[in-house]
């Protein structure tokens, strides 16, 4: 078959059954072959950079995610999604249509270079943000699309594919088996030393508790880590980087931990633990304020492909076997458990202007089990990562690599990826603009998401941070019932605007009514008015990125 037929076909061997991108010259070649292709489905997108965020959207739901771009300007567009996917370890294709070999060989003066004949710049770009980089052409293509896509599923990590317009048409000797994705593998010898190191220590222990971070959803492994924490009796908390990874309505979940950010009882529950199975955790200074506060002696710390406990390392140990080995390991004694607040109602609307306390008291008993809720860093991130969730839900957020705008093209991504759930974004009206394009491919394709943006004139976790007042945080006011309207032709979508909590409430009920459509809700707020979670991560922030003291 071709070569571009070969990389379709394991593609959706894979699970891919949508790709992103943005039509430019150098591939469209190979985008004829995805017209022509069965069973995989070409999502044209307003720009590259939110097309690379559509195909991580959808790989966080989906397992991997795939996005074409044409060479040099298209893909260094596309770029910071990628860096993205790269930071948060979301597997995502990155797939380049470039000159044609004799043209690059030849070092052609061709649009979208420099004019100097190197073709190489763009490539070292991507190189710093992916896990493989590849040529394609007609000798290599058959081992190297496997090579790619298998680092890509085994590291969680982008790769990048470029794909010269002479080569997508060319015929090879394609493998006739399905492609074998690799996992971790684990080394029995550095595992049987792990089980009688983690076994002591669990033994001894006055307290255990236990902390789930992202890696446990990368990998699919929430269902162990269910049996895991059942198996050891002990409290549970998360990340807000895997929100959602573990049941909230379990008898053993203490709440989400923030560290300096968070609740001071989860904090003291895991900090203060004779023993804590991290499993799967990443930090960043936006999810727990700086750097937790853990000493790492009394930490068993589990990732997909190595372990360690306290200072001692051992690599080669898969992240399945190390949670089998843990809920084996013998007595211990578990911390106090004190469960999670559950939803409650918030009574009856308060009169005056809608606050961020009330809106969030709000927003919690909106959501229902299974809802994908993806919550755009900031405002929304600081309040709805603190949210209690029902069972099956999925919490999707970026931030540490914290590129806003980056959650309005990951709504369409992840619709795509699940179209039987219902999906509810959260994003503030600075975010929104820089991405407010990609609201028309979602309508065009005629999806029906819940869009509730917070209006407050600007960038609202700056202001926590730095120039409270400052004109460089404001932005310019928009209509945004127009501009839903002019992005809608068809009249597919339902805008509502609530300025008091009593119109949020009606707005939720619209939306709820309304699942035939997408229901775009506008909650107008003060500038000021931030999530407590947000006014802490700003002072934390503040401090540690070292701005003046008493500047307003």
């Amino acid at each position: 078959m071709t070569v571009g037929d070969h990389l379709l076909r394991r593609l959706q061997e894979v699970g891919v059954r949508h790709i992103f991108g943005v039509p430019g010259d150098y591939e469209m070649e190979f985008l004829d072959q995805i017209e022509a292709a069965d069973g995989i489905e070409w999502v044209g997108n307003c720009n590259e950079l939110n097309a690379a965020y559509a195909a991580d959207g959808y790989a966080r739901l989906n397992g991997i995610g795939a996005v074409v771009t044409t060479f040099s300007v298209g893909e260094l567009s596309a770029l910071n999604g990628i860096a993205g996917a790269f930071a948060e370890s979301v597997p995502v294709v990155s797939i380049v249509g470039t000159p044609a070999t004799f043209v690059m060989r030849g070092k052609q003066p061709v649009h979208h270079t420099a004019g100097d004949g190197d073709f190489s710049r763009a490539a070292a770009c991507a190189a710093q943000y992916t896990a493989a980089q590849v040529m394609l052409d007609r000798d290599n293509a058959a081992i190297e699309i496997d090579r790619a896509l298998g680092l890509c599923w085994l590291t969680k990590r982008p790769v990048y594919l470029m794909l010269p317009c002479d080569v997508s048409y060319q015929t090879i000797e394609a493998p006739d088996g399905p492609l074998a994705l690799p996992e971790p593998t684990t080394d029995g010898g550095v595992l049987a030393r792990f089980a009688d190191d983690v076994g002591e220590r669990l033994r001894a222990a006055g307290s255990v508790a236990l902390l789930a971070g992202p890696e446990v959803d990368r990998y699919g492994h929430a269902a162990q880590l269910l049996k895991l924490a059942e198996a050891l009796g002990c409290p549970v908390a998360t990340l807000s980087t895997a929100k959602g990874v573990f049941p909230e309505d379990h008898d053993q979940f203490v709440g989400g931990y923030g560290g300096r950010l968070g609740d001071p009882d989860v904090r003291r529950t895991i900090e203060g633990a004779d023993c804590l199975l991290a499993i799967g955790t990443q930090f960043a200074d936006t999810v727990t304020g700086g750097v937790p506060e853990i000493d790492p002696r009394r930490v068993v710390a589990v990732h997909p492909s190595a372990a360690s406990a306290g200072l001692r390392q051992y690599p080669h140990v898969s992240m399945p076997d190390a949670m089998q080995v843990l809920a084996g390991a013998g007595a211990r004694q578990a911390a106090a458990i004190t469960p999670a607040r559950r939803r409650t109602s918030p009574g009856a609307p308060q009169p005056g202007q809608l606050v961020q306390q009330r809106f969030w008291a709000r927003m919690a008993g909106f959501f229902e089990p299974g809802d994908v809720v993806i919550a755009d860093q900031g405002t929304s991130y600081a309040g709805g990562s603190a949210l209690p969730l029902p069972r099956g839900c999925s919490f999707i957020g970026q931030p540490l690599w914290g590129s806003i705008g980056y959650t309005l093209p990951a709504l369409l991504g992840a619709l795509l990826a699940a179209p039987g759930r219902r999906h509810v974004l959260l994003i503030g009206d600075g975010s929104l603009q820089l991405t407010a394009q990609e609201l028309s491919t979602v309508l065009r394709r005629g999806l029906k998401p819940v869009v509730v943006m917070i209006n407050n004139g600007g960038y609202t976790v700056e202001r926590c941070i730095l120039g409270a007042h400052a004109e460089y945080n404001s932005i310019a006011p928009w209509r945004y019932d127009k501009l839903v309207e002019a992005f809608d032709p068809a009249g597919r979508a339902v805008t509502v605007r609530a300025t008091t909590e009593a119109e949020l409430v009606q707005a939720l009920q619209t939306a709820g009514a309304n699942r035939d459509r997408m229901v775009f809700i506008e909650a107008v707020m003060d500038e000021l008015d931030a999530p407590e979670p947000l006014i802490r991560l700003g002072q934390a922030m503040s401090a540690t990125d070292y701005h003046p003291a008493g500047v307003p």
